[in-house]
């Protein structure tokens, strides 16, 4: 399945376009539109226009402020990747700048609310130290903020959900304000929904508008980044819609 999402996704995707249209022969219709079609979609997509409208379409409403927060008991701050040895900070692996984020703002909403935080992110490759560890330095060292919980048996988002109800449900948790990226919390909200929790949505970093006149559409390698990011939510989204429906059918037949 790994391998089938980044077949799906750019830059492979746009690349075996190419490639398949040059083994037909550019002179050929269906070559040359498979060509035209390679390129032209990788070029836009990496314009910030493309990266924009494809985020916004993904992101919910901010939160009016740590206010919002309505009955969660506890805030849930999702992994979102590592650096791999990186030097300045002395752990050997650090948090990505992504993760970062997600740890600043979760950090906000602790010192406004009072609220517990648990971490959630475990061991992708293997690693010798889950990411749940790397984000509990991170805010206890940098934001000198504690951590009560570290989920780092995860090694996506429907495992950090699962994971962490089961260790929150423990601790008589059933109403957390989750943290992530604006583009990434639907998806999350969901999966922790299914595992039985409420959740009040906490989303950071949204899309920033587009340059205006041109510079909007000139292509580059940092919107490109952001609109497979964006392609591989709707990607999720397209994946659980199809679970509920195999699920609610099967109940049916079940039932019926």
């Amino acid at each position: 399945m790994e391998v089938l999402k980044y077949l799906a996704l750019p830059p492979l995707l746009n690349a075996l376009l190419v490639v398949a249209g040059l083994a037909l022969g550019v002179r050929r219709l269906l070559g040359g539109l498979l060509v035209t079609l390679g390129v032209a979609s990788l070029l836009l997509l990496a314009t910030a226009w493309a990266s924009h409208a494809l985020r916004t379409g993904l992101e919910p409403a901010p939160l009016p402020g740590p206010g919002a927060l309505g009955g969660a008991q506890a805030i849930v701050i999702l992994g979102g990747g590592r650096d791999f040895t990186a030097p300045e900070f002395g752990w050997g692996d650090a948090p990505t700048n992504a993760t970062w984020r997600r740890l600043a703002y979760g950090a906000y909403l602790h010192r406004a609310s009072g609220l517990p935080i648990l971490v959630s992110g475990g061991r992708g490759h293997d690693e010798h130290s889950a990411e749940a560890s790397l984000m509990a330095a991170a805010l206890r060292e940098v934001f000198q903020v504690p951590v009560r919980w570290l989920e780092g048996e995860s090694r996506n988002t429907t495992e950090n959900a699962r994971f962490s109800a089961a260790m929150l449900q423990d601790a008589s948790i059933e109403s957390v304000a989750l943290v992530s990226q604006a583009w990434h919390l639907p998806r999350a909200t969901a999966e922790f929904e299914r595992a039985g929790l409420a959740v009040t949505p906490a989303p950071t970093e949204f899309a920033s508008a587009p340059p205006p006149g041109l510079h909007g559409w000139i292509p580059r390698a940092y919107h490109l980044h952001q609109s497979t990011r964006a392609l591989h939510e709707w990607l999720g989204r397209g994946v659980l819609g199809v679970r509920a429906r195999l699920l609610e059918r099967h109940r049916r037949l079940a039932d019926g």
